[in-house]
């Protein structure tokens, strides 16, 4: 994937919901190396992923498919209601052409599977908040 270039004249605000403490750690870490990122907060299902994406407006959602409570499809698909134009990224273990078709008829922006996260977030965040 090639860099994207987007000029922003504010921080990205950036939301983690993933309910794996030390992989939102590591999620973390990534974005800190790039300073047009921060991140607004921390949510450990996607219940809570719900409640903070609507309480903190963030620009992006790293959304883990895979989460207690609520799943990351069902989570996105309530935030795409309440927030349209909320860009969410999923985030997932599996590359399944399922878990692809499942991500998109939810209203996610992207897809990135976690064996692709070092080499890849950083530039799918800024490609999705470019559209």
């Amino acid at each position: 994937m090639t860099e994207a270039v987007v000029n922003i004249p504010h921080k990205i605000r950036v939301l983690i919901a993933d309910d794996h403490r030390l992989f939102a750690q590591a999620l973390e870490a990534i974005l800190a190396t790039d300073d047009r990122l921060v991140v607004a907060g921390h949510a450990a299902d996607g219940a809570e992923a719900v409640e903070l994406a609507l309480e903190l407006d963030p620009e992006v959602i790293l959304m883990d498919i895979a989460m207690p409570v609520m799943d990351g499809f069902q989570a996105t698909r309530q935030i795409r209601k309440q927030r349209p134009n909320a860009c969410v990224l999923m985030l997932t273990g599996s590359n399944a052409r399922s878990d692809v078709d499942r991500a998109r008829g939810a209203g996610a922006a992207g897809y990135v599977t976690k064996d692709r996260i070092a080499a890849e977030l950083i530039d799918a965040i800024l490609e999705v908040v470019s559209r």
